[in-house]
């Protein structure tokens, strides 16, 4: 096991965490209907210093989600809607010409686009080309833009939240495998069930309104993601993460049949670490402080389903990527944990 330097402080603040989430739960759900799983792992990238994406079909309430939660967490919210002709400026800012009245002079000022927000909605990001959808690569992975040579950092703490609309191809761009991997998870959002959706209608055709009272903010948010550094991950752990995520690489030695003829191309070292980081999250929201294996099993799915690549020949069986992920999760033995 890692050593880590864990004092009282770390175990009360990882208690306030867990008292935290489940208030941000109650406060989120006064608004969503359901979607508990989907909200647990915006959670949990959040608490990670991680950005999501988001794919639902339109009408599931995916932005409302997003404004809910940062109300409840008090954190700045920007929404930028993904269009064809956005530019990259319209997202980091750009320089302008600034004309002082008294004398007359002109300068260059820096005017500060949307993305300088602490939670950013990008509203639909294949609907605009790689080149504004890389705007935000930077952002994500160094949380500062750089514009004219200048470099500007970001407030903290920082999160891209992604939608994208999974059943309409025409007219939209992919984001390439490398600004997908910047994401730590891809969250699937499903349709609400025939009760959950009732009280859907029932709530928004009706004078129902609910106001969100936040529950921690920025300051605390950035203490927690101290904290979650400071969980042990068992040796066993680290093994089992490290056999999942190179079993699903064709090009791995000893790789197995079925993976070279199913996968194309398989995760990378980032997958490692995100199943790590979010596996410590969960640990503590379930009030433990150590991870298990049975937190990699749970956010198996949503960090690599957007990080392995099918083959042609796995998509013309109609081999679904979560079909993939579950027979590596099959094919991986878990060692138990030595007893010291």
């Amino acid at each position: 096991m890692s050593s880590q330097n864990i004092n009282q402080d770390d175990e009360s603040l990882a208690q306030e965490l867990v008292s935290s989430y489940e208030t941000i739960k109650s406060q989120v759900q006064r608004v969503i209907v359901g979607q508990d799983e989907v909200l647990e792992q915006l959670i949990i990238a959040m608490l990670a210093k991680g950005h999501c994406l988001l794919e639902g079909v339109p009408g599931l309430a995916k932005t409302l989600m997003i404004r809910s939660l940062s109300q409840a967490i008090d954190l700045r919210f920007r929404r930028i809607q993904f269009t064809p002709d956005l530019m990259p400026a319209d997202i980091t800012g750009t320089d302008i010409i600034q004309e002082d009245k008294a004398t007359g002079s002109r300068e260059l000022v820096f005017e500060k686009g949307p993305i300088f927000s602490q939670i950013i909605l990008a509203d639909e990001i294949n609907r605009t080309p790689p080149k504004t959808q890389a705007a935000l690569l930077e952002a994500m992975q160094e949380h500062s833009v750089t514009i004219g040579g200048t470099t500007y950092n970001l407030d903290e703490p920082f999160f891209v939240l992604a939608t994208q609309n999974p059943i309409e191809q025409e007219g939209t761009y992919p984001l390439p495998e490398a600004q997908r991997d910047r994401f730590l998870f891809q969250v699937i959002v499903e349709y609400p069930t025939r009760e959950e959706e009732r009280q859907i209608i029932e709530q928004t055709t009706s004078t129902f309104e609910s106001k969100l009272e936040p529950v921690i903010d920025g300051a605390t948010l950035k203490k927690c993601q101290a904290t979650v550094r400071k969980v042990p991950v068992p040796d066993h752990v680290y093994d089992y993460v490290l056999d999942l995520v190179r079993m699903a690489r064709p090009k791995e030695a000893g790789a197995e049949g079925w993976v070279k003829d199913l996968i194309d191309w398989g995760p990378g070292p980032r997958a490692c670490q995100q199943l790590i980081l979010g596996s410590k999250v969960r640990a503590l929201l379930k009030g433990r402080f150590a991870a298990k294996v049975e937190d990699i099993k749970a956010l198996a799915h949503p960090v690599l389903r957007h990080r392995i690549v099918p083959t042609f020949n796995a998509e013309a069986e109609g081999i679904t990527v979560e079909s993939i992920i579950d027979r590596c999760l099959e094919g991986v033995p878990e060692k138990k944990e030595a007893i010291l």
